[in-house]
């Protein structure tokens, strides 16, 4: 989005979207954002020099030059780094209110929702060094193309299956980063059925007796056939062991000489040596769901976990068509509206999106 978009008849309708002109100065007010009119006259005013300055490629002094030529707002470079700084809370109520907006209702029938994170790198020397980043927390909802949840944080925080609130009855869908059994019990017992990639030994896997059981002899002794579809239990931390569905397939010969040759390359840039079971799990896709044979098939299972490319479309996005890069300067009261404001921004845009997007709809990707 361009200054000159933020002119135009098509700031009437971002403004309509985020509830009108009345609803944004009251939510303004209420964080703090907007106080006193000086020398920005309303919340609207307000919105639309901030998105300038986060979306536009100009930096604080051509975007207060820009604001006084087009009759926006007389505000020097300082003060409109000021007013950024206190944004950040109503950025996020902002965001809150169009995904609360949008939300699926469970009657609607079954909501997919894939769990990822993105991450954008802080900026200065000092986090650099360090790697410090931001670390977008997401939900991808289907059928309705759309995030469902956004939540940013630092990298002091981790990756967890249950951030992100359960809407009962979803299918929730999320790589090996996120099969952690606590977490994951806590989704199922608030109403929402999971479908999970595995690592062959990134879990404790237990048999219906609650003894060990070695993943890489199931895997073995189904080679021939290539398909596993049973019972299998997780070990927890607390409480009793997590119930589940495995549902592994063996890849395709091109397909699974990739995944081993991966898997030789990060061990090599790791300094370690790669074990004869990691190739061999390399071969195979590896999934744990609690969703019921009798509802949802082996093959739909796997339909439903190819799926989960549509949140690295969503994340493409952000990235590219939004512009959602590292946040200049290192202060999180300023980065931090920074970023929320493209993520405000994808919110509004997705509608338009999907109406023009050429890639296959989600049902016909399943």
């Amino acid at each position: 989005m361009s200054h000159e978009s933020l002119v135009n008849e098509d700031w009437t309708r971002v403004v309509s979207r985020l509830g009108g002109a009345s609803q944004l100065e009251v939510s303004a007010r209420k964080t703090k954002a907007f106080v006193r009119r000086r020398e920005i006259p309303d919340a609207v005013a307000l919105l639309r020099l901030m998105l300038a300055y986060c979306l536009g490629e100009r930096g604080l002094r051509s975007t207060a030059a820009w604001a006084a030529s087009v009759g926006l707002a007389d505000i020097s470079s300082v003060a409109l780094f000021y007013r950024l700084r206190q944004c950040g809370d109503w950025f996020a109520v902002l965001v809150e209110n169009l995904l609360a907006a949008a939300a699926p209702k469970a009657s609607r029938g079954r909501l997919i929702r894939i769990i990822d994170a993105t991450t954008v790198p802080k900026a200065g020397p000092t986090a650099r060094k360090k790697s410090e980043l931001w670390r977008i927390h997401s939900a991808f909802d289907l059928p309705y193309e759309r995030f469902g949840h956004f939540e940013l944080t630092d990298q002091q925080e981790g990756e967890t299956f249950d951030r992100i609130p359960v809407v009962k009855g979803e299918i929730r869908i999320a790589d090996r980063a996120y099969l952690q059994p606590d977490r994951i019990a806590a989704v199922i017992e608030a109403g929402a059925d999971v479908l999970i990639r595995a690592g062959w030994r990134n879990a404790r896997w237990l048999d219906a007796k609650g003894y060990p059981l070695d993943l890489i002899v199931l895997l073995r002794a189904a080679k021939a056939r290539g398909l596993i579809d049973q019972r299998i239990w997780i070990k927890r931390k607390e409480g009793a062991a997590l119930a589940m569905r495995l549902v592994a397939v063996k890849k395709p010969a091109d397909a699974a000489a990739e995944a081993r040759r991966k898997a030789r390359r990060d061990a090599q840039d790791e300094g370690r040596t790669i074990s004869k079971e990691t190739l061999e799990a390399a071969d195979w896709v590896i999934l744990v769901t609690s969703l019921g044979p009798d509802e949802f098939s082996t093959k739909d299972v796997l339909a439903l976990y190819r799926l989960r490319w549509r949140i690295e479309l969503g994340f493409k996005r952000l990235k590219s068509l939004i512009g959602l890069k590292t946040p200049p300067g290192a202060d999180p009261r300023s980065a931090k509206p920074y970023l929320l404001a493209h993520l405000l921004i994808i919110l509004l845009l997705e509608p338009l999106v999907r109406e023009f997007e050429d890639s296959p709809h989600w049902a016909e990707a399943a």
